[in-house]
């Protein structure tokens, strides 16, 4: 896993690349506490190139959440797609957090080739 932290004015944006799992947490928790000590109250947190979450990730990006939101702020999670979507729909996170997936787009409805006539009786 790596990270990135920036801070754009108000705003910080947390990219968290990798996986985020029990090894890992421990070397984001600082970055964490910084940005509550720190007092930022608009988090974007993009995880459009995490792989995989465990409990400890969940856990951390939970408290993450919890901190900011106490202080009065706003946490955002961008990005979520494969394996670490499937695990924030199965706890019901996708409903308390606020989230942006990567949909892929619908396909466009299927036409018959223009040789082809549809009858029907």
């Amino acid at each position: 896993m790596n990270y990135v932290r920036e801070d754009e004015g108000d705003a910080t944006i947390l990219r968290i690349r990798g996986e985020l799992d029990a090894l890992s947490v421990p070397e984001l928790r600082p970055l964490i506490d910084g940005v509550v000590d720190d007092g930022r109250r608009d988090v974007t947190v993009d995880l459009s190139q995490l792989r995989l979450v465990d409990s400890s990730g969940v856990g951390a990006l939970v408290s993450l959440y919890k901190r900011v939101r106490a202080a009065g702020g706003k946490v955002s999670f961008v990005g979520v797609t494969d394996q670490p979507l499937v695990i924030f729909k199965l706890l019901r996170l996708d409903v308390v957090f606020e989230l942006e997936t990567k949909e892929e787009p619908e396909p466009a409805p299927e036409t018959p080739p223009p040789s082809i006539r549809v009858v029907r009786s």
